[in-house]
């Protein structure tokens, strides 16, 4: 049986020896046939890779950059609750954003140079970043439908964080793994972190010996047979 004693050593085995279409294909087999967030949400480098455990994040869009008339305190703020979330992160953790129209950038670059000091895995977002070539300097792992300049300022706040959110159908809870590298963004649920990642590995494993085989003149059909791996 696969063990890891903790998060930092499963995310370097996931590092290592995984990628994101495994553990898909892990999760399907346990009925969880939806994790997968829109493909539209890419890494801005294509090395990008990014696993850790979401800190999920509301956004809503405003019509103005501080409102007197609000009933709503966050509103009274320049981008809400974004420097309180922001500083919220933790070790490992990844900031994963929704509930903006795709107006404006959501994440940047001095927002990277923060979760950086902060230990934390990288930034999901369900929109825009920018400051692009800052971020690529940084090498912070960011997921985003690209870059757009278009500040939230006056346009978006964060409303919430530390709350659940939902992307295009997908449920993400606090606590959740987030996993992504180029071919998508992967949500595994807390609950299914265990058997989804000790399958996947052991699968990866066992791979390599498929691989292996095939190298040496094994046909595709007997390899299935031997090993049920393909």
């Amino acid at each position: 049986m696969v063990s890891w004693k903790d998060d930092k050593e499963l995310f370097e085995i996931a590092r290592k020896e995984l990628f994101v279409a495994l553990v898909g294909d892990v999760l399907d087999k346990m009925g969880y046939l939806h994790q997968f967030l829109p493909p539209k949400i890419k890494p801005l480098a294509p090395e990008f890779i990014l696993i850790g455990r979401a800190m999920p994040v509301l956004e809503a869009d405003v019509f103005e950059e501080q409102s007197s008339t609000t009933k709503n305190e966050a509103m009274k703020q320049p981008f809400g609750l974004m420097f309180e979330a922001l500083d919220s992160l933790k070790e490992d953790e990844v900031y994963i954003c929704t509930g903006a129209s795709p107006n404006y950038a959501l994440w940047g670059g001095l927002m990277s140079t923060r979760a950086l000091k902060l230990r934390a895995s990288g930034a999901v977002l369900h929109g825009w970043s920018r400051d692009t070539n800052e971020i690529l300097r940084l090498n912070f792992p960011t997921f985003s439908y690209g870059g757009f300049a278009q500040d939230q300022g006056p346009r978006g706040k964060v409303i919430d964080y530390r709350v659940p959110i939902e992307i295009e159908g997908v449920r993400i809870n606090p606590g959740d793994i987030i996993y992504g590298d180029r071919d998508g963004v992967l949500v595994v649920p807390k609950e299914a972190v265990k058997e989804a990642f000790t399958g996947a590995i052991e699968k990866a494993r066992g791979e390599q010996l498929v691989k292996k085989a095939l190298e040496e003149g094994m046909s595709t059909v007997e390899a299935f047979k031997k090993f049920g791996i393909m």
